[in-house]
């Protein structure tokens, strides 16, 4: 019986925006589930510019994450870019929630046609052929006609777009403030609970 609450699979992906990933990881860790983590070779090219973190290769990250993010042993699984044999890509043990975040333009085109050149990929395919949850969380400024033609599509195979769109009613103070909003939106849509930012009227 597994100690985790439940699994969630999440991809980054190379749209700027690192810190919304990272931090959205952190309150899953928080929140007791378990992780299959996935990142493109674009994601890490985006966190090497955005932040100060240091990633070592895919065969250190693992315990790299887990001892950055308080994980629990076994907590984190890394998965690789062509690692097909890792669970998320069959349709029988299928992602019950998957999040991309951020999720770039390449990877919302990818997935609208159904490209299954990488894990990201065939993961999200297998989350929306076996009607389970998707969500994207684009950050792109502005949209091309592409990008949103994208976006529609999926949206009306039920997958959630959640742009990285920080709002101002909680008074932000800090660039946190606004990383944080967008990460809580995503743990509404998950059904965790959180208390990273105040609700609206709170």
């Amino acid at each position: 019986m597994s100690i985790f609450k439940r699994s969630v699979t999440l991809a980054m992906t190379g749209a700027s925006g690192a810190q919304y990933g990272f931090r959205l990881l952190e309150c899953l860790v928080q929140a007791e589930c378990r992780v299959q983590f996935l990142m493109s070779d674009a994601a890490r090219v985006v966190v090497e510019t955005e932040t100060d973190l240091d990633l070592p290769a895919d065969i250190n990250l693992e315990e790299f994450l887990a001892l950055n993010f308080d994980a629990e042993p076994g907590q984190i699984i890394v998965n690789t870019a062509k690692d097909w044999f890792s669970s998320v890509a069959s349709g029988s043990s299928a992602p019950e929630s998957m999040v991309i975040c951020p999720a770039s333009g390449g990877t919302l085109s990818a997935i609208a046609s159904g490209a299954s050149n990488n894990l990201i990929e065939r993961a999200a395919d297998v989350v929306i052929k076996e009607k389970c949850q998707l969500i994207v969380v684009p950050r792109e400024t502005p949209l091309s006609e592409i990008h949103l033609e994208n976006m529609l599509k999926l949206a009306r195979l039920g997958v959630t777009i959640l742009p990285a769109m920080p709002g101002f009613y909680q008074n932000p103070k800090t660039i946190n403030d606004l990383i944080d909003f967008v990460v809580a939106r995503i743990l509404d849509h998950l059904d965790i609970k959180q208390d990273i930012i105040p609700r609206w009227g709170d």
